[in-house]
């Protein structure tokens, strides 16, 4: 039988010089559990960043038909990405279902 998990990322990465740096990562067994971890990063990520620039990602969180979309792009198998600009630094959010083979 063939499953799908969903490997969450959170990556930060420069715009000057392309250097990236992990922000974390997450095996999620579902779409609305890989959009919840997507969601908390994207809190931990505005909670360190000064208000101007974390605006954006405090509107993603409160957009619910962007959580709606992110959430039916994941079920029909297709990757998802949420990418956020501050000034030189780019924050990318992503989940992407894989296959999972169960006897």
């Amino acid at each position: 039988m063939l499953t799908r998990t969903y490997r969450c990322q959170a990556i930060a990465s420069t715009s000057d010089d392309g250097r990236t740096f992990p922000l974390g990562a997450y095996m999620a067994g579902s779409p609305r559990l890989a959009l919840r971890w997507l969601r908390d990063r994207a809190r931990h990520i505005s909670d360190q960043l000064d208000p101007p620039a974390a605006r954006p990602l405090l509107a993603w969180l409160h957009d619910h038909q962007a959580h709606e979309h992110a959430l039916a792009v994941l079920a029909s198998g297709t990757p998802y990405t949420h990418t956020v600009y501050d000034d030189a630094i780019r924050y990318l959010l992503t989940a992407r279902p894989t296959p999972r083979l169960y006897t």
